[in-house]
């Protein structure tokens, strides 16, 4: 049997707000151990895969962040990995479907697929590979397994599994139906009963099995990703589809399109710890208590208050005589909530996106292909930047109609084009870029190089990029 992990890096984590943002999710956020969700998953799917192939599905958006912090996990693993890029969300079942044609492709049909979000956390690492040997086991058999999470509280964010009749030689059973998120009398029902498991998300499954049942329950679904599984192609190192054929798949998750109607369904019964970390108070629950009942990450001082979670970034965050608070504070934003609102967060994500605020996409600090950028400015007519490139980046080769730059070199040396000439630019040093000028930066050093970046004009929105050539392959305005 071949064992493939798919792993699933997406979505917005808006209930995390301000930590995760659309530009940068839940998956990328620090633990308060220094690792993060993203890297915790690959190390887990390294655990379980064969030979070191893991795939994962996740937008260009994210592409690069994700193979820098797989880096960081098993650099000598990276020559194996398999990336698929999504031009634009179209929700679970449009996904795994692509990545089972894939997997059939590369490694035959029967090859089984363990399928995982990038966001959930698991401490027991040998519980976890017990119960993916007995999913793979099931999947092996035609079964598309689910690993069920025995409830430890009647929880009404998450969906339920009922499970029926126990699948003999297996620590499974069949699956009776699927539960979606009720209510908190329901949830407690369930709980007592002792029938129910929560719904993990993570499923083994042959590429087979699955494309069989879409072919019977969701032939929509099947018949529009195989047109798009047509078009793909691979540049740097990532599979990649055209954005039309991808937009025509339906939006629709793998539980409504096959996992409701499917023939034969089986529930793992899981003794691993699992998280999703749907809210703040999931992450609070990570970090130890004081003798107050306050939770503290970061530089914090909690004075004659009570059972409050205090997350704070650069800054010393004091809070004095106050009782069940969520306090997240950023470079950019801050965030307070009554621990009872924290699923009400979201709401704060949409109001900033109904107001166009950055803040509801972009951190201050912003990640790139090449590096990063920092925001130290921010005016009507002037924008200010810190720019970090990587050893061996370089910036698309662009212009904007609408602003003009300066850019002042604060740390190492770096190769420049403005109009037609090029020239190192070495530190403290300057150069001008006018509006409507082609331009580009290269680091052809070993090491970081930082610069200043003045904006000048009347517009810095993205779309205000035009580019021309770029190793990443990012569309004019991406």
């Amino acid at each position: 049997m071949k064992l493939i992990p798919v792993i699933l890096s997406g979505g917005a984590g808006t209930r995390l707000w301000p930590v995760s943002r659309r530009a940068y999710p839940k998956p990328f956020m620090k633990l308060a151990n220094g690792s993060t969700l993203a890297e915790l998953t690959f190390e887990r799917a390294l655990d379980v895969s064969d030979d070191g192939t893991v795939m994962t599905v996740t937008s260009r958006d994210y592409y690069f962040i994700c193979r820098d912090m797989y880096s960081k996990v098993a650099m000598s693993e990276m020559h194996k990995q398999i990336f698929m890029l999504e031009p634009m969300g179209r929700n679970t079942a449009p996904a795994i479907a692509l990545a089972a044609l894939e997997v059939k492709q590369r490694f035959g049909e029967d090859a089984v697929m363990l399928v995982m979000p990038s966001d959930h956390l698991i401490k027991d690492k040998e519980a976890f590979k017990t119960a993916v040997k007995e999913g793979a086991k099931l999947a092996e058999q035609g079964f598309i397994a689910t690993f069920g999470i025995h409830p430890t509280s009647p929880e009404t964010g998450y969906g339920y599994i009922k499970a029926g009749q126990r699948i003999e030689g297996y620590d499974a059973a069949l699956i009776d139906e699927f539960k979606e998120k009720p209510d908190l009398q329901t949830a407690k029902d369930y709980v007592s009963s002792g029938n129910y498991t929560w719904n993990s998300g993570m499923f083994a499954l042959s590429a087979k099995t699955l494309l069989d049942e879409m072919q019977t329950t969701s032939p929509d679904v099947l018949s529009a990703a195989q047109e798009c599984f047509a078009t793909k192609n691979i540049q740097q190192s990532a599979i990649e589809f055209d954005t039309n054929s991808f937009a025509a798949m339906p939006d629709i998750s793998i539980d409504y399109a096959v996992m409701e109607h499917a023939k034969k369904r089986a529930v793992v019964d899981s003794k691993f710890d699992w998280n999703d970390i749907g809210s703040w108070n999931s992450m609070a629950g990570l970090a130890d208590p004081d003798e107050y009942g306050n939770r503290i990450e970061g530089k914090a001082i909690a004075i004659e208050s009570n059972d409050c979670y205090i997350r704070s970034g650069d800054r010393i965050v004091a809070a004095v005589g106050v009782d069940n608070l969520t306090i997240v504070d950023t470079k950019d934003a801050v965030l307070v909530a009554h621990k009872d609102r924290s699923q009400g967060v979201k709401d704060v994500v949409q109001f900033l996106k109904s107001n166009n605020h950055d803040a509801a996409i972009y951190h201050q600090t912003v990640h790139r292909p090449w590096g990063n950028y920092t925001i130290l400015e921010d005016e009507p007519d002037c924008k200010v930047k810190r720019l970090t490139v990587k050893p061996g980046q370089v910036l698309s080769l662009q212009k904007h109609q609408r602003r003009s730059e300066h850019w002042t070199m604060v740390n190492g040396e770096a190769k420049v084009r403005v109009g037609d000439d090029e020239f190192i630019l070495k530190n403290n040093q300057s150069t001008y870029i006018p509006k409507d000028t082609l331009h580009r930066l290269e680091n052809p050093t070993d090491n970081d190089i930082a610069l200043i970046e003045v904006q000048c004009g009347d517009y810095f929105g993205e779309d205000d990029i035009e580019r021309f050539e770029d190793i990443y392959g990012r569309t004019s305005n991406d």
